[in-house]
């Protein structure tokens, strides 16, 4: 063949693929044989394996995923991710529809209801009718850029069809729910637990592991399937409903939910709700409610939003189902503070689509109160189906061998004493090396909010596990995070605190699989990197009890060092706004502690930043109150709030009359319009960023680039 026909002829193979792949997948409605559509895939791969420079991103064949990602890197979202208000009550729904009708006097209105599939929200991009990216919801302002894996979803079209002569639209960003159908994830875990591997608990944790797996080729063996539910952007082209805009993704080739229902009155949306309240379980794939949205979409528009969730949309969530099982024992398990939590042992149970078989009790109080014993038949159910707890005992169904609990009186951990105060609910252990207190004090140390240590936080961290057969005794390898993780490097001795975290070395990091020198360098590189977090996540990170987020800033805008802060007497310390008696007690009692006092002079001797340099000069905000609203372009509501109280604002959460600013975002809600009414100055990012006085430093930064780009 000559190279037009082979290009011809591949450009034919491709179209008759992305027909049949569309009609298998997407409309259930093959046409053709495995084995006929088997023939036309191998037919293109041979052509595209001897004529490798024609391959291109949106062939059929590019789906099997490439060489294994590092990292998802984090990308902001051209249009914010939005989560919805939940309810699971029908009054509610109601109230949703009188502030609808109050908000759109005299007018007519209809919803769209649509199944809440039970998966993970993801953003897909196409460019002139190609798929380009797909980030997952993060934090409804960035998300983590998943392409690879996505591309691996057979039913997300790698090209748009082109319905008649029409041109796909030059850009089109869509919204859907990646999920994994029951049997995908029943198939999937038969395999794990054969290999020796702990099944997936529910299918919408299967269908997120698996999205976020660094190697796409395993991705694409998962069947993972797609139903998208929204328009973010669409070029130049506009629809007048959402109704409207879910048709025209259906024609374009995305797969849309075919139970969407169009509703004129509330009560037709309340016996959808009841219809597929029973019916939910005849699905292949799980849901745990129904999200109804305003049609119109210029009704959606002046409906508005707040900065969480829009006005025009509710999820109606089912009731909680519940199961009857027996609590076969109560174990005691010992977390970052030293407080003790009873946990209930059940026989497994399915819930809710998920095998079950612990719940937490939350304190001794609460067991007596619900006269949990050990061999009791208890119903359980799951919180907003996903946290399982003991809602009563069967009493009638006890024979009489049952045992009440009590609190041990030593630290199932470590032995030291237990002691719970009068005017608490929770037992403790007094011992702070206990193993599991330190454990869960290293977690809390590497998470985001803290020293956020990449590869060592509670998301992301992995498991550093021993290995006995090095000469110096044992080195560390990166694993999947288990709640034992820390406690292996513990029983070692490499780790016996946070401070012993910037001794590891890279050498003692052991080979795992291909990326081993690679993640063990980048977990050594990000304990580095901690080094010049500020002060106040270090304060946070310490885990001084009753200490937040909150505090530990003010605290750092307090106090310019560690040693400084160790010598605040408490009267000191509660004289300073929003500081208590019961937190400033807590400070102290923290710092009298010798071991903790030796803690925070290895951390200076590590190379830690544990003081700050005050300059009048970087105190611009010193005395002014700011409250945060809506989204800002460049900067996440945490970002914002440290700038600003690194430069001694102070954000709150409500507008008052005493706030001095009010930085509004797009999709800002009530709080905009009440600092509209006290007359409160409102200012967007860029006026933020000039009475930050960080303007005139980050438009000599662009200049600087441009004079070396030039």
């Amino acid at each position: 063949m000559s190279r037009s026909e082979i290009e011809d002829r591949i450009a034919a193979l491709r179209a008759i693929i992305r027909h049949h792949c569309h009609k298998y997948y997407v409309e259930d409605q093959p046409e053709i044989s495995d084995y006929e559509y088997d023939q036309l895939y191998q037919g293109l791969e041979r052509l595209e394996r001897e004529h490798p420079e024609l391959i291109t991103p949106d062939s059929p064949t590019q789906r099997v995923g490439g060489e294994p990602s590092e990292e998802f890197p984090a990308v902001p979202h051209r249009v914010p991710m939005l989560s919805l208000e939940n309810t699971y009550s029908p009054d509610e729904v109601r109230e949703f529809d009188e502030r609808v009708r109050r908000l759109l006097p005299g007018e007519e209105y209809r919803y769209v209801v649509e199944l809440k599939v039970d998966g993970v929200a993801v953003s897909l991009r196409y460019e002139e009718g190609v798929f380009v990216q797909g980030l997952t919801r993060g934090d409804g302002v960035r998300g983590e850029d998943i392409t690879p894996n996505l591309r691996t979803v057979k039913s997300i079209p790698l090209r748009l069809l082109q319905p008649g002569e029409a041109a796909p639209p030059s850009e089109l960003e869509v919204r859907g729910e990646v999920f994994l159908p029951i049997a995908g994830w029943a198939k999937i875990n038969a395999e794990r637990q054969a290999a020796g591997e702990p099944p997936f608990a529910n299918p919408r944790n299967a269908a997120a592991g698996s999205l976020r797996l660094l190697d796409a080729s395993i991705t694409a063996q998962r069947p993972l399937d797609i139903y998208v539910y929204n328009v973010a952007l669409c070029g130049d082209r506009s629809f007048a409903s959402h109704y409207e805009s879910l048709q025209f993704l259906h024609a374009h080739g995305l797969k849309t939910n075919p139970n969407i229902r169009l509703c004129r009155s509330l009560d037709e949306v309340l016996a959808m709700a009841a219809e597929w309240g029973e019916r939910r379980e005849t699905l292949p794939y799980q849901i745990d409610g129904l999200v109804v949205k305003v049609d119109a979409l210029e009704q959606q528009r002046r409906l508005g939003a707040t900065s969480k969730h829009p006005r025009w949309a509710m999820a109606y969530k089912f009731a909680a189902e519940q199961a009857t099982t027996r609590l076969e024992a109560i174990e005691v398990q010992v977390g970052r503070t030293g407080a003790l939590t009873p946990v209930a042992h059940l026989r497994p149970v399915l819930l809710a689509g998920s095998t079950i078989s612990r719940a937490t009790l939350h304190n001794e109080d609460e067991v007596r109160r619900k006269d949990i014993r050990v061999g009791d038949t208890v119903i359980i159910e799951k919180g907003g189906d996903v946290i399982p707890k003991v809602v009563k005992v069967i009493p009638e169904m006890r024979r009489g061998d049952e045992q009440p609990f009590s609190m041990p009186g030593a630290c199932p951990a470590c032995g030291g004493p237990v002691v719970r105060p009068a005017d608490e609910v929770v037992s403790r252990c007094e011992n702070h090396a206990c193993p599991a207190q330190v454990s869960e004090g290293l977690r809390h140390f590497a998470s985001r909010g803290a020293m956020d240590i990449d590869h060592l936080g509670p998301s992301t961290i992995e498991l550093l596990l021993l290995r006995w057969d090095l000469p110096d005794g044992f080195g560390v390898c990166l694993v999947d995070l288990e709640p034992w993780t820390l406690d292996l490097l513990l029983s070692g001795g490499l780790v016996r605190d946070v401070a012993d975290l910037y001794h590891l070395r890279a050498e003692q990091v052991a080979a795992f699989e291909r990326q081993a020198e690679k993640s063990a360098r980048n977990l050594i590189d990000a304990i580095a990197a901690s080094k010049e977090r500020p002060l106040a996540r270090l304060i946070f990170g310490l885990g001084i009890r009753h200490v937040g987020q909150r505090a530990a800033q003010i605290l750092a805008a307090h106090y310019p060092s560690l040693d400084a802060l160790m010598a605040a007497g408490q009267e000191d310390l509660e004289d300073i706004h929003e500081i208590g008696p019961v937190l400033a007690a807590s400070i102290v009692s923290f710092f009298a502690q010798e071991s903790n006092r030796a803690l925070i002079e290895r951390l200076k001797a590590a190379g830690l930043r544990t003081s700050e340099e005050r300059r009048e000069e970087r105190q611009p905000l010193a005395g002014k109150t700011f409250v945060l609203t809506g989204v800002l372009p460049s900067y996440s509501r945490e970002e914002a709030t440290e700038l600003i109280q690194s430069r001694g604002g102070r954000v709150t959460s409500s507008v008052s009359a005493k706030t001095d600013f009010v930085v509004a975002g797009e999709a800002a809600g009530s709080k905009l319009a009440k600092a509209q009414k006290l007359g409160v100055r409102i200012v967007n990012e860029a006026e933020l960023r000039e009475l930050l006085g960080i303007a005139a430093a980050i438009e000599e930064e662009n200049r600087q680039a441009e004079d070396i780009s030039e």
